[in-house]
């Protein structure tokens, strides 16, 4: 079977509204493994839209713990769990997602209590395996190797990039980060490059209109993430040989079109490029 990635959420941020894409999910498909990254609001739904079934998932990794990367983490299990979910998925994650995952528990819990006694449901917390995510090579076993690597996200400092390796093939996903010379080394030949993106005057934009929000929102999405001008220099100095945008910022801004995000991307990158919508899949 060819690997493949679909970008189920390709929104930077929380925030949904009308015509937005929905917040951060990828569903790979490399080594024989079926892999989430990053949980969303969305990805249950996200992942039965592409025909596969919750139980089918074998590992899950969380990038990070902003809310738009893990907040439907809790529902997926329960969801999966409900639908006939009874063997332990690993979630490699940073420290810290334990406090959730027992807190979403906790939220529950006359549910899943409930569950148990009257419909005979196995222990739902035992299901999520939670291992730290590191620097380093975290996962290497049949056919497939799983390296992380900490990106630039302040003030988050356990945020990381992942490289898959499978049958020949790698794909790259560089988290949420703002530009870095060691993405470069990272990403060197992978088959696909998925690199999160702003676009400069859209941040100003969408600052503008901001109703909740101060100008410590613009500090931290500047300092924290990679215009689209450097990561076309990334994907040409890393010799990748597909890019993909995802994490947009903004999304769903109609004063912003596709050609905006092209010709920022192109001043740097002149190989293949796809400026990912919910849903699109990448074969390899």
């Amino acid at each position: 079977m060819d690997a493949s990635v679909t970008l189920m959420g390709v929104k930077g941020g929380p925030a949904i509204r009308p015509g937005s894409n929905m917040p951060t999910s990828i569903l790979l498909r490399m080594g024989g493994k079926t892999i989430l990254v990053d949980a969303g609001l969305g990805v249950t739904r996200g992942i039965c839209d592409q025909g596969v079934t919750l139980t089918d998932i074998d590992m899950i990794f969380i990038t990070h713990l902003h809310s738009d990367h893990y907040l439907e983490l809790g529902p997926f299990f329960h969801t999966a769990w409900v639908a006939g979910l009874a063997r332990k998925i690993p979630v490699i994650a940073p420290a810290g997602l334990a406090e959730y995952w027992h807190g979403f528990l906790s939220s529950m819990q006359y549910d899943i209590d409930l569950r148990i006694t009257d419909e005979g449901r196995c222990d739902l917390e035992s299901l999520a395996k939670l291992q730290t995510l590191k620097e380093g090579v975290i996962h290497s076993h049949d056919g497939l190797k799983v390296t992380a690597m900490r990106n630039i996200h302040p003030p988050i400092a356990e945020s990381y990039a992942l490289r898959f390796e499978a049958s020949g093939k790698s794909v790259v996903l560089s988290g949420d980060t703002a530009f870095m010379d060691g993405m470069i080394e990272f990403a060197d030949c992978a088959d696909l490059l998925v690199h999160e993106a702003m676009l400069l005057p859209g941040v100003e934009a969408l600052c503008a209109r901001m109703t909740n929000g101060d100008e410590r929102l613009r500090a931290h999405i500047l300092r924290s993430h990679t215009s689209a001008e450097d990561v076309g220099r990334i994907a040409r100095n890393a010799r990748v040989k597909h890019l993909a945008l995802n994490h947009f910022v903004p999304d769903g801004d109609p004063d912003f079109k596709e050609s905006h995000w092209e010709n920022a991307v192109r001043e740097n990158w002149d190989g293949p490029l796809t400026l990912g919508k919910d849903s699109i899949t990448l074969v390899l």
